[in-house]
């Protein structure tokens, strides 16, 4: 069933007749939710109608969500969220910068308050605080899509391209604008896009698309409207509320009106290695080199790979999401998956309670664990350099997968992936457990074997080596595990297997075959795009503080 949502511009403390025209409106089109922008309080609030909202006297007919805007949250309000406690009946607070997905699947994006100049890094720590710095805006690029984006502040530029807005005079001193808003909503293409109207005007921009350059035009146009509604009862009778239902069929051809994004820059339209490479964590890796061009075309648009502190897998990157990160070696490090196959009740049954989807990710900046890609440092040989970073990332291969077997008593065992191409950034292996029985099968062995010849990828051979100098060129690489009677192998040494893959420069590899083949073999269909299934940051906290406490046992990095 599609969601019907109401938004609100500013109700400045007029809750009384807001909620009161919500009622009446949801009572003939019932409303999945509302949404509030801007200023759901007022600087000189009402006491009376405070008072009447927080005891439920003011009735609020459907789930409805607001953030902070441009004003302080009144103290009693700050009170019962930093309690945790509800505010009201259906009223919930999405917090200044966070990431929502409802009961109806709406997938909300929120950033409140103004950009604070005066911090310059770093994220603000007050949810509840009226301001927000570029290091919240930044954070909320992870989220990678949504279909909903809430923000205090406009995007630099909105107006660009638009004749509703040069009609309208609506130009960079109508309201308080950001670059980095704009750079959020360029990175997450939300379907909708509404910000705060500081004064009685409205402003609903015509719907624009991103250059299609860089659309996936097999998925159709990620087609934005961005909207500004008026206060509520404002004096100029400016539109203050908008009704929409959420429509996620793609869209392949361009309304008559929509324009090309206001964002769009013609000097820096070359894609950057950055823009190219899948997100930090995420396993939805993308060339960077356009394979589908000429050599030649090739060449002159590949911009040079970005070094350690702009690698989304380098710890030295000022952006990395450390929140993510589980267990630190001397050569390796640990981390969960940005949008993981499983979800966190996937493999409940057999007693692991998150989704169990790592990165193993070496800590030197290279794009293959091969002697000849690694800079060794401290006199130690290329050599014996990559061997070491292979050994470490072994043992956290195989204490990941002892883990998953300990806890589920032998039901799980774990497949680990590794693609190896000369023009990787950083190279990584991909971890996720399985079942032991679909393990010990061969049904996890059939299922890469059978995918690889569908998409004419090559064979595989059986071969187990230590480093990439054994295999030279590029390949893929899967090692499937599993541990006693599931997995028919000798009860504590478990049964295993390393396949190979090689491929040349001329075969289209497809980043996401590892993931399309384990979705197929565990029912996940719906999970197989990583951006669909992107968690809050509050989730992938959460699963850190979960794996930790399973994995510590295991964790060889606590040891001494």
């Amino acid at each position: 069933m599609a969601a019907k949502i109401f938004v609100f511009g500013s109700i400045n403390g007029q809750l009384r007749s807001a909620f009161g025209k919500l009622s009446a409106l949801h009572a003939k089109n019932v409303f999945s939710f509302a949404v509030v922008t801007g200023n759901l309080f007022s600087e000189a609030q009402d006491d009376d109608q405070l008072v009447d909202l927080l005891s439920g006297r003011i009735e609020i007919p459907c789930p409805t969500y607001f953030l902070v805007g441009t004003i302080q949250l009144p103290a009693r309000v700050v009170e019962r969220i930093e309690k945790d406690e509800e505010i009201a009946p259906n009223l919930h607070y999405l917090g200044k910068r966070s990431v929502t997905k409802t009961s109806e699947g709406v997938r909300i994006v929120a950033l409140g308050g103004v950009l604070d100049l005066n911090i310059v890094a770093g994220l603000s720590k007050e949810q509840h605080e009226p301001l927000h710095t570029e290091g919240d805006a930044k954070a909320l690029r992870g989220a990678n899509n949504a279909d909903i984006l809430l923000t205090t502040m406009w995007p630099t530029d909105v107006w660009r391209n638009s004749s509703k807005a040069k009609d309208l005079q609506i130009g960079p001193e109508s309201a308080p604008s950001s670059q980095t808003i704009a750079e959020l909503c360029e990175a997450l293409k939300p379907r909708y896009h509404f910000a705060m109207s500081p004064s009685d005007f409205a402003f609903e921009r015509e719907p624009f698309f991103p250059d299609a350059a860089d659309d996936d035009k097999d998925k159709g146009i990620a087609l934005t409207r961005f909207i500004s509604l008026a206060p509520w009862a404002n004096t100029a009778k400016a539109k203050s509320m908008y009704a929409f239902t959420v429509n996620r069929e793609a869209v392949i051809t361009p309304p008559v009106g929509s324009t090309l994004t206001p964002f769009h820059k013609p000097a820096l339209k070359k894609r950057t290695a950055e823009q190219a490479e899948f997100s930090r964590f995420s396993d939805g890796q993308r060339t960077h080199d356009h394979d589908h061009r000429r050599r030649k075309h090739q060449r002159r648009e590949r911009s040079p790979p970005p070094g350690p502190d702009r690698c989304f897998f380098c710890l030295s990157n000022p952006n990395l999401p450390t929140h993510m990160v589980c267990s630190v070696g001397e050569e390796a490090y640990l981390a969960t998956a940005k949008g993981p196959l499983p979800a966190a009740d996937t493999f409940a049954k057999q007693g692991l309670n998150m989704p169990g989807h790592f990165i193993i990710t070496p800590l030197v900046h290279s794009a293959s664990l091969s002697a000849a890609a690694i800079k060794a440092e401290d006199g130690t040989s290329p050599e014996d350099a990559a061997q070491k970073t292979f050994r470490e990332m072994e043992r956290f291969r195989g204490a990941l997968q002892h883990m998953v077997a300990g806890v589920s008593q032998g039901r799980l065992g774990g497949v680990t992936w590794e693609i190896n191409r000369a023009r990787n950034i950083h190279v990584h292996w991909q971890f996720m457990p399985a079942p032991a029985e679909m393990v010990g099968s061969g049904l996890v062995e059939a299922g890469f074997r059978v995918l690889a010849e569908d998409l004419k990828l090559g064979k595989f051979v059986d071969k187990e080596f230590g480093t990439a100098d054994e295999m030279p060129g590029d390949y893929f690489r899967v090692w499937i595990w599993a541990k006693g009677e599931d997995g028919k192998g000798e009860d504590g040494k478990g049964v295993g297997k390393c396949l190979v893959l090689r491929f040349d420069e001329g075969v289209r590899f497809d980043l996401q075959y590892p993931r399309k083949v384990m979705a197929k073999l565990l029912g996940l269909e719906q999970r197989m795009v990583w951006q669909d299934v992107v968690q809050s940051e509050e989730d992938e906290a959460a699963d850190v503080v979960a794996f930790r406490a399973a994995f510590k046992p295991w964790d060889f990095t606590l040891e001494g």
